[in-house]
């Protein structure tokens, strides 16, 4: 079973309490190395939380260009690292013969942290990597009352965060406001590959008409993964940045952010939220 959280003893401080401090556990949201291989050979190490780890190698594959679709994919298998004992911290994906094998030169580098998912990418330019789906071609609409609710969905979901308060969450809707997937990671990024990782082992993408939300901010890099797997809206519950409102526009990807209670605002095509 995936660590997604380790109990540790603290000392707990209360100054409002009368009483002396006390020792007690505490749950903390678990975070390890993921080293993603690519016919054996190191590409990327990521800090995640365990768990739906084929899902995260193969949706970080796909936003990052190296595959287009499943079918790209001969075998992924979790493998034993070198730690004693084992932790099964490495992804091994073997790709087809025609699929070209990724670059990995210096600008390229994919260490990637729980906090910053394109750390080591040498220039804007790097990480402008095109989508094959053209997603402002996608004529649905959602009604604001349906995004409205979807924060309260998406926290009610969160089982790891109500033990821990310690991760971020991404999940994935029906333009009707059905939550299909869920994730929670340590990294806001890891979350978001995860689910893109099982869409695309369930043979969804294009996600066409669906809606992606995220805890926390929309950063630039979420945008560009959202694009990759054909996803037209993508919410957030806090601020997008300059990079991602961009982003979208160049896309036709509608933006939306400060989604909170019955508020939010839209940066990015607007036409695809209807009051």
């Amino acid at each position: 079973m995936a660590r997604t959280s380790v109990r540790r003893p603290v000392l707990k401080i209360n100054l409002d309490a009368t009483g002396a401090p006390r020792r007690g556990p505490d749950e903390l949201a678990a975070e390890e190395p993921l080293e993603i291989r690519v016919r054996k050979r190191p590409l990327a190490v990521t800090m995640r939380t365990p768990g739906q780890d084929i899902d995260l190698a193969m949706g970080f594959l796909l936003t990052e260009g190296i595959i287009g679709s499943a079918g790209d994919v001969v075998t992924a298998q979790l493998c034993a690292g070198t730690d004693t004992p084992n932790t099964y911290n490495v992804v091994d994906v073997v790709l087809g013969a025609d699929v070209p094998p990724p670059v990995t030169d210096p600008t390229r580098n994919f260490y990637t942290t729980s906090s910053c998912g394109v750390c080591g990418k040498a220039s804007i330019d790097a990480v402008r990597t095109r989508s094959r789906f053209d997603v402002s071609t996608d004529l649905g609409t959602v009604p604001a009352r349906t995004l409205a609710a979807l924060p309260d969905r998406l926290r009610a979901a969160q089982r790891t965060f109500d033990r821990t308060g310690g991760l971020h969450a991404a999940g994935l809707f029906t333009a009707d406001g059905e939550l299909l997937v869920l994730r929670e990671d340590v990294g806001r990024h890891n979350a978001v590959d995860k689910v893109i990782g099982w869409a695309l082992r369930e043979g969804r993408l294009p996600l066409t008409g669906h809606v992606l939300l995220v805890s926390g901010r929309a950063s630039f890099e979420l945008t560009q993964k959202a694009w990759m797997a054909g996803i037209p809206l993508l919410a957030a519950v806090s601020a997008p940045s300059t990079l991602a409102a961009e982003l979208a526009d160049k896309a036709g990807m509608t933006l939306v952010g400060f989604l909170r209670g019955s508020t939010m605002n839209v940066y990015a095509s607007p036409q695809r939220v209807t009051i």
